[in-house]
């Protein structure tokens, strides 16, 4: 019904285009797409790689405020908060990916900020402003880009100092409190140093009403700020950017899915569907007692009221050197770093049942060095690559807390400090090739050399209770566990692209990419699970076919591809029961053996008329299995599917522009659709999301240099959830961390 109504919706909004015909001489031709997703700028026709390529005005418009929210904007791509904001998010390009929310493992997809990769998978969470593009690249990227893109890559491209004098400043207001103010000035020095200073604030409560009297509020406030320089001479160029953010906050408190009933006096398990309706209590009864979706009752004061506080600051130097007319030198340096601290309520109740911390200390460092040669027909790429990152991670897990209080059950509180340490340091080599055999054909080839060495510490501690109330307790030591990975491999690609037509390309390609082992710096709470936490690297070997075509006078694109993935030695996030019902679960980074991924996805971009323009974009994954795994306690399981993985994924975006006698009216409507997936590799009924389909909207008038918008997100209000995790062996619940509601915003815009 809610779909119906839009459509309905659009066929008003949008009647110029629905009734009207427009002369071919009066539509404008879709500007040519250009990507550096080879290190250089090119045309897209020219690359054998998919792409889906996002220009910052368009995330503006739809008020992307970080990398969680660029959901929905390609296809066969999928990425969320993952364990509430603040946390590591989940990025899954075509079924490759992680739910891991621990602090201290990367990703299989890279997140690069102006050519800088980050370290752990606390650099992916990045907040968008000011922004000129961003690449989504699909599959392996394992020549060019500096490590651990099994899955592929997403490059940031912020927005460099230009020669005029010009600038922006954004004022918003929101539902649920939000205010945002974020702005823009470009000041040029002289002819050849231009300067550009971008900041951002935004101040926001969540979607989630916390039923708990003695519950603080759950708010965020966040700053960045972001100053670059460029400078520009005959044969150099020098790009250098200083970065700031801080965060200060209490994050969205956890929903409690219970998964217990009583029938006759019995207590009962409720089916899946029983307990995702929230008629169901976890194993001490509670049910927060609400028939809506967004409520919630926590206990989220631990610490001074559960505070999440994030700062961090960087700095990266781009050095271009002319060497020739057909040669140049590239060095990217950068410097971040990052202070993170986050505490949690896991039972999602108001008892003390499951509680925790995690604090993380990052500082990486990175150089990368290319030098660069075009000649008639080739162009030759070859570099070096280094990475030194050294992470500290002081965490707590707070088990039974309440017991302490009881006579019979004080002996099964127990609280876990796990502090780890983990330094990390990569070397890569690599080359690549483009070679034109003639006007039609060209190769493209690239091989890459990566040597990582990870030395990690993990120190755990255990406070347990002497006698009833004894809150205070006693700590002792419990593991001292220290250890090596030492990993080196070969990664590349192979691909041919072929002009069929004027209008009508084609690539194929063979890529592998190669993800290092680490440390997962996960729960921890024996010396077992501590000496088990280490894993091995993984490969993955891509096939894939695509092609591009243009047609309506070069006013429609279409991409279309094909795809093959064989994953050898796969990590995955093991998330199982333990032996003892009083113990957390298990969490382990494993290499769980092989699986087999392949599928589909199209994305068309056709400008119909002057004023309509329309994107859809369709990704189909019928397979993306693991062949088999072993769990934590001993059982084999076969052919489950990966987590995150939908078997359809559906977006588009269509605008109407109404032109005004000084002014214009935009019309702007995006949706998202994902089939049905699962959040971990168990394939639990429980954790299970139900399909879904989000809807965006903004109605904006310009004039001149002024903007008004209104805009809302979920204007359906759909009910879904980021994340479900499993503890229904310890607590008879899952973790509920619930998507955003329906919100209604307005933007006021200055340009100059």
């Amino acid at each position: 019904m809610k779909t119906t109504s839009l459509i309905m919706l659009s066929c008003f909004i949008f009647p110029n285009f629905l009734f009207s015909a427009q002369s071919k001489d009066d539509i404008k031709e879709i500007e040519v797409i250009e990507v550096k997703a080879q290190k250089r700028l090119q045309n897209i026709n020219d690359v054998a790689i998919s792409i889906t390529a996002l220009d910052g005005k368009s995330l503006s418009d739809q008020n992307i405020k970080d990398t969680t929210a660029l959901s929905g904007q390609a296809v066969n791509f999928k990425i969320t908060q993952n364990a509430a904001e603040g946390t590591p998010p989940a990025i899954n390009i075509r079924g490759v990916g992680s739910m891991d929310y621990n602090t201290s493992t990367t990703s299989p997809v890279g997140v690069y900020v102006d050519n800088v990769a980050g370290g752990s998978a606390n650099s992916q969470l990045v907040n968008l402003y000011d922004i000129d593009s961003i690449e989504i690249l699909r599959g392996p990227q394992g020549t060019l880009f500096g490590r651990n893109t099994t899955g592929g890559a997403v490059l940031i491209n912020t927005k460099r100092p230009t020669k005029e004098f010009s600038g922006y400043v954004t004022a918003g207001i929101a539902q649920r409190s939000q205010f945002k103010l974020e702005g823009a000035i470009n000041l040029p020095v002289n002819e050849n140093i231009y300067t550009r200073l971008a900041i951002n604030h935004q101040e926001y409560d969540y979607s989630v009403k916390n039923l708990f009297d003695l519950a603080p509020k759950a708010k965020m406030e966040q700053t960045h700020g972001r100053l670059s320089v460029l400078a520009d001479y005959d044969n150099l160029e020098i790009f250098a950017k200083v970065h700031i953010e801080s965060w200060d906050g209490i994050v969205q408190p956890v929903g409690n899915i219970g998964v217990y009933k009583h029938v006759n006096g019995n207590k009962v398990l409720c089916t899946p569907s029983e307990a995702a309706s929230g008629i169901c209590a976890d194993s001490f009864g509670f049910n927060d007692g609400s028939n809506d979706f967004y409520d919630v009752a926590v206990n989220n004061n631990i610490n001074n009221d559960s505070p999440h506080k994030t700062d961090s600051w960087g700095t990266d130097l781009n050095i271009n050197y002319q060497l020739s007319n057909n040669s140049y030198l590239v060095s990217i340096s950068s410097f971040n770093t990052l202070d993170r601290v986050h505490f949690f309520n896991s039972d999602g109740s108001p008892a003390g049942l499951v509680e925790g911390g995690q604090d993380v200390y990052t500082d990486v460092y990175s150089q990368e060095l290319r030098y660069h040669l075009d000649l008639d027909d080739t162009y030759v790429i070859f570099g070096a690559y280094y990475l030194d990152e050294s992470l500290t991670q002081d965490n707590f897990i707070d088990l039974f807390r309440d017991f302490r209080s009881v006579d019979s059950l004080f002996g099964n509180a127990v609280k876990f400090f796990y502090d780890n340490k983990i330094q990390t340091d990569v070397w890569a080599a690599f080359a690549n090739l483009d070679y034109d055999f003639n006007d039609k054909t060209s190769l493209s080839t690239g091989v890459r050399f990566s040597k990582e060495n990870i030395a990690y510490r993990a120190i755990g501690s255990v406070n347990t209770s002497s006698q009833v109330n004894d809150q205070i307790g006693g700590t002792g030591p419990a593991w001292d566990v220290n250890g090596k990975i030492n990993d080196d491999n070969v990664s590349g690609k192979l691909a041919i692209n072929h002009v069929l037509s004027q209008n009508l390309t084609a690539f194929i390609s063979y890529s592998r990419g190669y993800k290092s082992g680490g440390y997962n710096g996960a729960i921890i709470t024996s010396l077992e699970e501590a000496q088990r936490n280490d894993y091995g690297s993984e490969t993955l070997d891509a096939f894939e076919l695509g092609s591009r075509i243009h047609w309506d006078d070069n006013n429609a694109y279409l991409y279309l591809a094909l795809f093959n993935y064989d994953y050898q030695d796969q990590q995955v996030f093991m998330n199982q029961a333990a032996v003892s019902p009083t113990a957390p679960p298990i969490q382990l980074l494993d290499n769980v053996g092989e699986s087999n991924l392949y599928g589909a996805e199209a994305e068309l971009k056709w400008q119909l008329t002057p004023n309509f323009n329309m994107q859809l974009g369709i990704g189909y994954l019928p397979e993306a299995n693991l062949e088999a795994f072993v769990d934590a306690q001993g059982k084999t399981i076969t052919d489950n599917r990966l987590p995150f993985t939908s078997k359809w994924n559906v977006n588009g975006f269509i605008e109407y522009v109404q032109p005004l006698s000084n002014a214009e009216l935009l019309f702007q409507l995006n949706f998202d659709y994902q089939s049905e997936f699962y959040f971990d590799q168990n394939q639990n009924a429980y954790a299970k999301q139900q399909d879904y389909a989000l809807f965006n909207a903004r109605i904006a008038y310009e004039q001149e240099d002024w903007t008004i918008a209104l805009w809302g997100k979920n204007i359906t209000d759909e009910e879904h959830s980021n994340l479900k995790f499993d503890l229904t062996a310890l607590l008879g619940m899952l973790q509920d961390f619930k998507g955003d509601a329906r919100q209604f915003g307005l933007d006021v815009s200055y340009a100059f």
